[in-house]
């Protein structure tokens, strides 16, 4: 397993990182399941477990709490808030009055007192960057969170939180967690060069394009990712955008035997090649997943193998745009961009 450091923090992370999402009823893990995935991730080197509130309502986090009992401070624990919890308009979102209860309720489902990283999942455009800077400020100066960080912001939003926490004399941001894989390489020409520019820790989502990059989608060959059964348009062969994803990854397939790995160790290589990178995500949700994705931690990919992914997909493209979470606003409501 390969180390890194956390941004500007000093904390020293793995190149692979658990993502707890598939704990629960989203991946239909058992608490048993849950534990024997956190066993094997730490008994491969793996010190870095990132769930959320979100995640099946809690239940996520409830999973993670027990999974780790007694090992805490062998564990570099970060989850996130922000996204809607229930029906309630003000139970979600990066105010003060949110995150203040959102962290609280946190802390009881982990059963820990602190967290090592906590997480806004996504940008609140209703919510200005000092109140929630000065909310996360405060949070960290109690003891409850060590490191506070982003989720899945737009490049400038990033930018935008920098300077209002300098100007203010807050603590800020110190990671990004944005989506990024060889089929979805946008942010290398926005996010990631911001993330370097600033010094951030960045812990990359969905590095397996939500299973495209796991084997399991190939050309002539059923889907059956977990993926496929609730989100069945975006492994639609019959569409434009899904025919694209499915030509280059055959064409990535072909690299990949070619150069002796899996697809999954290509996947998972490339994204950790990338110097802004700190730690890729993976999301097991059986202990063949996980095995499959370890076998990527000490995967150094060549010049002439990334030569030859970029010829697949270019730098800085994304081959769904559509299914992008950090677009700024504007780009998706007309409105936003005409003149009234």
């Amino acid at each position: 397993m390969q180390y890194r450091t956390l941004g500007r923090t000093g904390v020293q992370v793995s190149s692979l990182a658990l993502g707890a999402m598939n704990f629960g009823r989203i991946g239909r893990t058992t608490q048993d399941e849950a534990t024997a995935l956190v066993d094997a991730a730490l008994e491969a080197g793996i010190n870095l477990v990132d769930t959320a509130d979100m995640y099946g309502d809690g239940e996520s986090e409830e999973m993670v709490g027990k999974a780790i009992a007694g090992r805490r401070d062998d564990i570099v624990l970060a989850t996130k808030a922000g996204m809607p919890m229930g029906e309630e308009r003000n139970h979600r979102g990066g105010s003060r009055r949110w995150l203040v209860t959102a962290l609280d309720d946190s802390l009881r489902r982990l059963g820990v007192d602190h967290v090592d990283l906590y997480q806004l999942h996504r940008w609140d455009p209703a919510t200005g960057d000092e109140e929630t800077l000065s909310a996360l400020t405060d949070l960290q100066r109690a003891g409850k969170i060590r490191y506070f960080g982003s989720s899945t912001f737009p490049a400038h939003r990033i930018v935008q939180a920098q300077w209002s926490a300098r100007r203010h004399r807050l603590s800020r941001y110190v990671t990004e967690q944005p989506g990024y894989s060889v089929l979805q390489r946008g942010v290398e020409a926005h996010v990631l060069p911001v993330a370097e520019e600033y010094g951030l820790g960045v812990l990359v989502w969905s590095p397996l394009a939500s299973g495209w990059l796991s084997g399991a989608v190939r050309e002539g060959r059923a889907v059956a990712t977990s993926r496929s059964a609730f989100m069945p348009d975006r492994f639609d062969m019959t569409l434009p955008y899904n025919r694209a994803r499915l030509t280059a990854v055959e064409r990535l397939a072909a690299i990949a035997d070619e150069a002796g790995l899996s697809l999954i160790q290509l996947a998972l290589g490339f994204v950790t090649a990338h110097p802004a990178v700190t730690a890729a995500l993976i999301g097991p949700r059986t202990p063949e997943h996980l095995h499959a994705q370890l076998a990527a931690a000490d995967t150094v990919l060549p010049a002439d193998v990334l030569d030859a992914i970029d010829a697949v997909v270019a730098p800085g493209t994304d081959l769904a745009p559509h299914e992008k979470y950090d677009t700024p606003p504007s780009l998706l409501d007309p409105s936003l961009r005409r003149r009234r």
